[in-house]
Parts: C-alpha cells; structure tokens; sequence
C-alpha cells in the first residue's frame, strides 16, 4: 500500500482484496492517516483492487464519517466495472465523489 501527498490531500493506493480478512488491517491504517495528517481531502485509488466485499463497504463508510466528522472529503477512482457497480448498488455515490 501507497501513500502519495499532496499539500492536503492525500492518496492512498489500495492493493488486492477488501473483504473481511484485510478490512479490519487497512481500518487501522487509514485511521492513523487520518489522525496523523488530518487531510482535507482523501483520494481511494482502486486501481489494484480486484475485489470488495461488504465489509469493504462498512470499511469506507465508517471513513467517510470520520473524515466529514472533521470536515474533510473522501473521494475514489480508479474503480473496476464490479467494484464500481458494488458502490451503484450500495449509493455510496450518494455521498462519496469519483474523481478522474
């Protein structure tokens, strides 16, 4: 996993698989880069990611409260076709923006 700064905004470079037996791992490290940097905007790159379950779901919403609860934006790209049909079907679209 990457990390890429960017003044306030940071990437994260996710890699593999998101489901129940990596989730609760990247929960604590995308906390402690929240807690540590406090950026103002958070950018998923799902490029390497070949799949995500529902815990992958609660994992990016429980983030998305914790980065507005500070103000802050999460955002995702780089979403294959089953990934980006899982965040469709879940509205995560609803609140969460898709950036190029």
């Amino acid at each position: 996993m990457q990390i890429q700064t960017a003044k306030k905004q940071k990437t994260l470079r996710l890699k593999g698989e998101i489901d129940h037996h990596t989730a609760e791992a990247l929960r604590r490290k995308m906390d402690k880069l929240i807690g540590d940097e406090q950026p103002d905007r958070l950018i998923l790159d799902f490029s390497e990611v070949n799949l995500m379950d529902s815990s992958g779901i609660g994992l990016i919403l429980g983030r998305y409260k914790k980065l507005k609860k500070n103000g802050a934006e999460l955002c995702v790209t780089n979403l294959n076709r089953q990934i980006d049909k899982v965040f469709r079907l879940a509205g995560l679209y609803q609140i969460i923006k898709k950036v190029k």
